[in-house]
């Protein structure tokens, strides 16, 4: 995997926010979900950035963003960051695209915050009630203790939940560029603060309103998620209006490393088709 870094940054209520632009086109902002960082994007942004100006960030406390003691890296934080990188950049009806809990913070801003889009397309998203896996229930209840664990058994667990985000086995250079931003001292709290903030009320105050989006919608998922059971994919589809689901196979709950090309080319197909009506 060719290295992957973030040339831009924004000073946010949090701290400092990286991003990075790439393209021409109309406006395209990527959101990543959790725990993973901008770097699952980067197959993507290739293909699009020939069609779209292409905008990705990392996630306060994710990535190569700051993480800091203290920090509010909750969904409703994310959301707020979110609309300040959308004024940052100036832009207006991007089309979005988003995974995990990228998927709430997009509905949040685009349903409580007004947020205008030209189109959406929700990859495996955190948006229907009840989530959380019994491992990230634990943590969440138990974070001042996961955060004294000892740095192997941190590694092991980091590693461990993020393979099984993923039906393929993923190569080592990308288990590493995922898995590294959670590492250290301040990594490792970051990676439990983040966890025990991830709150379903974010969730259940956006999901009574889908049913207002009047906007092109894809909902694509792994059909192997293991995180997400794929079901929900066709009940948010009742939910949203007019929106279209997309089953990917052989796919789990990372379906950008799972299955680049088909997500790549998905996503191309309903953008190209939103872009043509728009």
């Amino acid at each position: 995997m060719s290295a992957w870094k973030l040339r831009e940054s924004l000073e946010t209520e949090g701290g400092s926010v990286r991003f990075d632009r790439v393209g021409t086109g109309p406006p395209l902002v990527l959101l990543h979900g959790t725990p993973f960082s901008s770097v699952v994007w980067r197959e993507l942004v290739d293909r699009l950035q020939r069609d779209w100006t292409v905008f990705v960030w990392d996630m306060l406390g994710y990535g190569s963003s700051e993480k800091s003691d203290g920090q509010d890296v909750s969904i409703a934080a994310q959301t707020r960051i979110f609309g300040q990188l959308l004024d940052h950049w100036s832009i207006e009806s991007p089309a979005v695209v988003a995974h995990d809990f990228g998927g709430a913070i997009a509905l949040r801003a685009h349903l409580l915050d007004r947020r205008r889009y030209r189109a959406l397309a929700l990859l495996d998203p955190v948006a229907l009630s009840p989530w959380g896996s019994p491992f990230f229930r634990l943590v969440r209840e138990h974070a001042s203790v996961f955060e004294q664990l000892p740095d192997y058994i941190h590694e092991a667990i980091v590693a461990a939940y993020i393979r099984n985000a993923s039906h393929r086995p993923l190569a080592d250079d990308v288990m590493a560029a995922l898995s590294s931003p959670w590492l250290g001292d301040r990594g490792r709290r970051a990676f439990y603060r983040q966890i025990a903030q991830a709150d379903q009320r974010y969730t259940d105050e956006v999901q009574p309103f889908y049913g207002e989006i009047a906007i092109p919608v894809l909902i694509l998922w792994g059909e192997e998620d293991r995180w997400i059971e794929v079901g929900r994919a066709e009940e948010l589809r009742r939910l949203i209006p007019d929106s279209q689901v997309v089953l990917v196979p052989h796919a789990g709950h990372l379906l950008q490393e799972d299955a680049p090309s088909e997500t790549a080319a998905h996503i191309s197909r309903f953008l190209a088709e939103s872009r043509a009506v728009g």
